[in-house]
């Protein structure tokens, strides 16, 4: 029986995780969540799975959830809040698999914490990889302890990657939907609104996700993610426009030969894989939703992507030969102009455009901590505000 914790348990990889816990009880107990702000969700949460601890965002928050316990009747479960919260969420002595699923760098403290403690990970937050890889592969390394990815495109590259030796890996191929302005003519881009953006064609994601999709700076995040996990510079991962997102990344070797994982599009199945790991489970329990259909196979299309349309995607390997400053930064910058860019303060273009000159202004250096990764990202996005309040005010 593996014992997990869940970072970011009210979101969607986070309800995700818990409906694989729903369909295989005999091998998953849930443990500890940390939950966010969703006070609703996470009662109902507590009611069903009776963690032993419970992380809120804030003190208010947990105040209240307590109080909506004990009125239910439900002492056993002990409630946290903050950043310290979910570190205890992450650490708990009986947690055997944390899955770091917390939007943004919030969820990096507990997760380099989890992976100090020794506890397996399953990685679906990028930033952490993408603000503080070297630093959280290092403790990685030290306490051996694996990183297990899940999201789609990583994952499937670690299932390709079964197939041969680090050595003969010639490049690592992400494929990207293209999200919904793969079509649109460049002279439209200034014009797309958040509503527009926020419609993506293949998966049902959060805010900012979505709209890093539309940007492809999501996909960019995810070659500096890939350097990361797979100790490979920025010029052997490649990405290529598949809009059918059947085929999830393909790995090719020198010998010429390439291996693509294919599956249906269900977060589902990289959790299991993440989960179950190195064991393959049987998905009879959910065969008809995450059985494949060759079917789909019928209709295949690869393309390079236009980083002229979507400069995020040409901002992101910069960043990724610059160095972890400016991944730093380059995270930073982007939370910061997607938000402005929904509440309509910026527009689309205003997100590529505030984040290439926050990567102007950053020196090149590496932070030695978590807490000088924290620091960087905090005067990143603190210049970043700058720039969009002076960008409102002219």
């Amino acid at each position: 029986m593996k014992k997990i914790a869940i970072l970011g348990s009210t979101g969607s990889i986070g309800q995700s995780t818990l409906s694989i816990c729903e369909s295989f009880p005999e091998r998953y107990e849930v443990v500890s969540l940390a939950a966010g702000r969703n006070l609703d969700v996470a009662f109902a949460q507590c009611l069903r799975w009776k963690p032993r601890v419970v992380s809120l965002a804030t003190e208010e928050l947990a105040a209240a959830l307590a109080a909506r316990l004990r009125e239910a009747g439900i002492d056993e479960t002990e409630v946290v809040y903050g950043s310290k919260g979910a570190v205890r969420v992450a650490t708990l002595h009986e947690v055997d698999f944390v899955v770091s699923a917390i939007v943004g760098v919030a969820g990096l403290e507990a997760t380099y914490a989890a992976v100090c403690a020794g506890k397996t990970i399953g990685l679906a937050n990028k930033e952490c990889l993408v603000a503080a890889g070297e630093l959280i592969l290092a403790a990685a390394q030290k306490h051996k302890v694996a990183l297990l990815p899940i999201d789609s495109e990583h994952n499937a590259v670690h299932q390709c990657l079964r197939g041969g030796r680090a050595a003969e890996v010639k490049q690592i191929w992400l494929t990207a939907s293209g999200g919904p302005f793969r079509n649109t003519p460049a002279e439209e881009f200034e014009k797309i609104t958040p509503a527009q953006a926020l419609k993506h064609p293949t998966w049902v994601m959060g805010q900012r996700i979505t709209i890093d999709s539309a940007t492809m700076m999501n996909k960019g995040f995810e070659i500096i993610e890939a350097c990361r996990l797979f100790s490979l510079p920025p010029d052997r991962i490649r990405v290529t426009i598949h809009p059918q997102s059947t085929v999830h990344s393909l790995v090719e070797f020198i010998d010429g030969s390439i291996l693509a994982q294919i599956s249906v599009t269900d977060m589902r199945l990289p959790i299991l894989y993440a989960l179950s790991y190195p064991e393959r489970v049987d998905i009879h329990i959910a065969a008809s939703a995450l059985a494949f259909d060759l079917g789909a196979l019928n209709h295949l299309d690869f393309s390079q992507p236009d980083q002229v349309r979507f400069p995020c995607l040409r901002l992101a390997y910069e960043a990724a030969e610059s160095g972890p400053a400016a991944c730093i930064a380059l995270n930073a910058a982007d939370e910061v102009a997607v938000a402005a860019f929904l509440q309509g303060t910026i527009p689309f273009l205003g997100i590529p455009r505030t984040i290439e000159k926050v990567l102007q202004a950053t020196p090149c250096n590496a932070p030695a901590s978590i807490q000088e990764v924290l620091v960087a990202d905090e005067a990143a996005r603190a210049y970043a505000h700058s720039l969009i309040a002076l960008h409102v005010a002219h």
